[in-house]
């Protein structure tokens, strides 16, 4: 039997991130996170470098259009690989990247306006 990842089972506000995590929901998390409607998960990357479509295939079961994708890039702005934008567009999700940190903060306004949205948001330090 293989068990299901480990997540908070609910999307929660980002409190703070940095020192190579987040704090969410009254507890804290080493690492990366990936956040869908039903939950916020493990996310197994350090760098843009990690991010493909297999690491996003959360989203593409999760989210349909017209909802979109924060991806926070780490310390500064990156753009993804031209596969992944493919992948995502193909899916007819929004792919929106940024800084971890501007990720983190639009996160929050557009969680508390309820707005259909994901994230994925590479820790910092």
């Amino acid at each position: 039997m293989k068990s299901a990842p480990a997540h908070y089972p609910a999307r929660a506000p980002i409190d703070a991130y940095g020192n190579g995590g987040f704090r969410f929901a009254d507890m804290s998390h080493r690492g990366s996170i990936l956040i869908v409607p039903s939950g916020i998960y493990v996310w197994n990357v350090a760098s843009m470098d990690d991010v493909d479509a297999d690491r996003c295939a959360l989203f593409f079961r999760e989210l349909k259009s017209p909802a979109f994708i924060l991806l926070g890039t780490g310390v500064t702005h990156g753009m993804p690989d031209a596969a992944l934008r493919k992948a995502f567009a193909d899916a007819s999700l929004g792919l929106e990247p940024m800084s971890t940190g501007a990720a983190c903060r639009t996160y929050n306004v557009l969680l508390a306006e309820g707005r259909d949205l994901g994230a994925a948001l590479i820790a910092v330090d």
